[in-house]
């Protein structure tokens, strides 16, 4: 378990040795992803001025193509000063993504990611940095969970969800820390190319990425920081962070052995039984309708149900909308309902050839599924090249 030392929680449990990076050149490279953060930029440059004084450092900022002008204002600054980088992404988007390419354009020997909206404490920076360099880790938390850290002024909900994510993310990181979720960080550069193949680079939380990637115990420290409120811009986090979130534990967890995508497919299959057994009980026992009526109208609901929810859940990067979305349900009802039938008539000559009905049942079950995700993803949502 961590203790506190100095102010700093560490994992002692450490005999890697990573060497303090060269005599000259850059010691910390910050990484900052941005997308519409104009107001913030030009503050970012002269907190970190302040901050990095006496080291040798630089600062990309990782744009995803703003429509507010952030990369314009980026490219002005770094005209004047050699200290500022600006890396723009055109077609793509993501927070993860957008830190792995800001780290993989560094020669720095560690490097800082910290979010572009000056909620982070840039100050605890050159502490961070000692404190990976000194004691030979491969990665230091800036941390609001730790003994002088806080969440400052976020309202009771966020807290509640970020201290269940706080927990469900423990069961995929290779390490303990106390504030897995956290976006400020800083991480030696051998560590981050030694599991750059493995990231997912996918949602908000790249730091659960960077922990959960490591094929070894992953040596941390945790230095306290107070969240600060955002002054300008707005935040991007959203329902859809959430579903970034979901599937980067998934891919975390049985990401190697089985695809994301499928198992997200069956999760979706799984709560449309439930809604198929309630709709269909609805029907019988509510309402008194004849057994057949009713499996069709709890057929029909679960069909719908999975259709959108996978259009949002599932293939969320391919989702249809307007008339694709119509044809797209179209699509979806009967490649399933192809699927259905191969199920059953499957599991059937199963049972008939002595297979035990549960077994014959779970085959069958399995077989539709694989025939239902095949077919969808190939036809429903099938990626259109440009």
């Amino acid at each position: 378990m961590p203790q506190a030392k100095l102010g700093v929680e560490q994992n002692p449990k450490h005999t890697e040795q990573h060497g303090s990076g060269p005599v000259s050149g850059i010691e910390l490279a910050v990484v900052v992803p941005t997308y519409n953060e104009l107001e913030n930029v030009s503050r970012m440059v002269v907190a970190l001025e302040s901050a990095l004084t006496g080291l040798q450092w630089e600062v990309i900022f990782v744009d995803d193509h703003s429509p507010d002008g952030t990369a314009h204002r980026v490219r002005e600054m770094a005209s004047k000063d050699r200290k500022i980088r600006i890396m723009e992404r055109v077609g793509r988007r993501g927070l993860s993504s957008a830190c792995i390419e800001g780290m993989l354009s560094t020669p720095a020997p560690y490097i800082a990611v910290m979010d572009g909206d000056m909620q982070h404490d840039e100050s605890i920076l050159p502490r961070m940095l000692e404190c990976i360099r000194s004691n030979q880790l491969d990665v230091v938390v800036g941390s609001r969970h730790v003994r002088g850290g806080s969440m400052g002024e976020f309202a009771r909900k966020r807290v509640w969800l970020s201290n269940i994510g706080t927990r469900i993310s423990r069961l995929v990181c290779r390490c303990d820390v106390s504030d897995p979720l956290s976006g400020f960080f800083v991480v030696s550069s051998k560590y981050f190319h030694e599991v750059v193949p493995r990231l997912s680079g996918r949602g908000f939380k790249i730091l659960v990425d960077l922990l959960a990637s490591g094929k070894r115990a992953v040596h941390t420290a945790e230095v306290p920081y107070h969240f600060r409120n955002r002054q300008q811009g707005e935040s991007k986090l959203d329902v859809n962070a959430g579903l970034e979130y979901l599937y980067l534990l998934v891919d975390k967890t049985v990401g190697n052995v089985i695809p994301t995508r499928f198992v997200l497919f069956v999760l979706v299959g799984a709560l449309g039984m439930l809604i198929h057994l309630g709709v269909l009980g609805l029907a019988y026992r509510g309402l008194k309708e004849t057994f057949a009526i009713s499996q069709m109208a709890g057929t029909l609901a679960a069909m719908t149900s999975n259709f959108f929810l996978n259009n949002v859940v599932t293939f969320r990067d391919l989702r249809l909308r307007g008339r694709s979305l119509i044809f797209g349900l179209l699509k979806f009802c009967a490649a399933c309902s192809i699927g259905a039938a191969v199920s059953v008539t499957l599991a059937n000559m199963l049972y008939h050839s002595q297979v035990a009905w549960y077994l014959a049942g779970v085959i069958g079950a399995a077989i539709g599924s694989v025939w239902n995700y095949g077919v969808n993803t190939a036809i429903t949502w099938r990626r259109v090249r440009a």
